[in-house]
């Protein structure tokens, strides 16, 4: 039997200690707020109670600077939560002179992993927050920045999609294979059950850019084995993807991903999990 949204929803419970921190396009890390989120089911687990406090310090025996609570019955549909808790939601629609979103976050065991993207009015990549979050009383740990050394190699997994229309959910196999090319290039060749596609990035610090028909596309190594990618310049009549990456463990890695189509309309959001072979 397939688990609800909500039920996914509910694997995040709990009390989470971490932090947000604000990041530029450019992937400089500008500045950190402490936070602490609970996530407490009430109502024979009917309904979630959100709390979110933030501090001027590291000391969450100070009073926050902030404390947000709000309570969940349901889940709206521009929000997909996954079998391990990962979810993704943000903009249902990219229009002229509106602001562009996403929020992704991944689940595993005692940690959380959470990104946001965000576009100006004018659809430009204006910045990143990164949310890392640590399960109250445990001994889970952060992990190093994301390097391309971590992600060369051959990656075998599957991708779950869920779609907007509320059509039937589908699992596919992937392949990804990601080599250097040298003089400071790497190819990636991504294989899906209906084709192959292939791109070549240019290395540039903790940035791979990728130029292809004029779009410029950025994925961002960052702290804790995460990832952003995404076009620096949203274009409207043309689809596009955004997506987070997370580096569980050496061997492990999962994406989230949000697709729009060529009305800017969300049409589906996809989590891979894939393992390294090689």
């Amino acid at each position: 039997m397939i688990a609800s949204n909500w039920e996914n929803f509910l694997k995040n419970l709990g009390e989470w200690r971490g932090s947000f921190t604000k990041i530029s396009p450019d992937g400089e890390i500008l500045d950190s707020t402490p936070s602490i989120l609970n996530l407490e089911a009430f109502d024979n687990h009917q309904a979630v109670l959100f709390r979110l406090r933030r501090f001027d310090s590291s000391d969450y025996d100070t009073p926050p600077t902030q404390d947000y609570q709000q309570e969940y019955r349901s889940i709206g549909r521009h929000n997909i939560f996954f079998s391990t808790g990962a979810f993704a939601k943000g903009t249902l629609q990219l229009a002229p002179f509106t602001e562009f979103g996403a929020e992704y976050g991944f689940v595993d065991n005692d940690r959380r992993s959470r990104l946001v993207q965000l576009y100006d009015k004018q659809g430009n990549f204006i910045s990143l927050t990164l949310i890392r979050e640590f399960r109250s009383s445990t001994d889970a740990y952060e992990r190093p920045q994301l390097t391309v050394e971590q992600l060369i190699g051959n990656w075998e997994g599957k991708a779950y999609t869920s779609y907007s229309d509320m059509s039937s959910s589908e699992v596919c196999s992937t392949s990804l294979e990601i080599q250097e090319i040298g003089n400071g290039y790497l190819e990636q060749k991504l294989s899906l059950p209906s084709q192959v596609i292939t791109s070549t990035a240019k290395i540039s610090g903790n940035k791979l850019i990728f130029e292809k028909e004029r779009e410029i596309r950025q994925i961002l190594l960052l702290p804790d084995g995460t990832s952003s990618n995404v076009p620096l310049q949203l274009q409207l009549r043309k689809p596009f993807f955004v997506e987070a990456g997370w580096l569980v463990r050496e061997n492990e890695r999962q994406r989230l991903i949000r697709t729009y189509n060529e009305k800017g309309e969300w049409v589906s959001s996809t989590h891979v999990i894939e393992y390294k072979t090689n």
